[in-house]
């Protein structure tokens, strides 16, 4: 059987309302964010505080969810979740290299030990 039919249709029937085709997506996001909660609850102290700021990370791509009109918003909510943690990587791999490469400078610059 497949499960993910029934879950598509359930989501579906989520962002539905009266009189139009679909929420906005801010309330779409705040919806999926409210039916994390009981997992939140369950989670340590210092892991839902990353919890939400992964659902801050997609509140930055609201315009983009908006415009795309995706039939499951949550597949926007993780992409948009990535471009966040993606962006996050590049300026880390960034600033690793510039690290490295005045590590390399420094250490070249330091004159070799006497042999003896």
């Amino acid at each position: 059987m497949n499960l993910a039919m029934p879950f598509a249709l359930c989501a579906m029937q989520r962002f539905l309302s009266m009189g139009r085709t679909v929420l906005p997506f801010s309330q779409v996001l705040e919806q999926e964010a409210q039916e994390w909660r009981k997992f939140r609850r369950g989670l340590r102290k210092e892991d839902q505080q990353f919890l939400d700021r992964l659902f801050e990370e997609a509140r930055l791509h609201v315009q983009a969810g908006v415009y795309a009109s995706r039939p499951w918003p949550f597949e926007t909510i993780l992409i948009s979740i990535l471009i966040e943690h993606e962006k996050a990587l590049v300026e880390l791999r960034a600033k690793l290299r510039t690290l490295e490469e005045k590590e390399d400078v420094g250490s070249s610059s330091l004159p070799l030990p006497n042999d003896r």
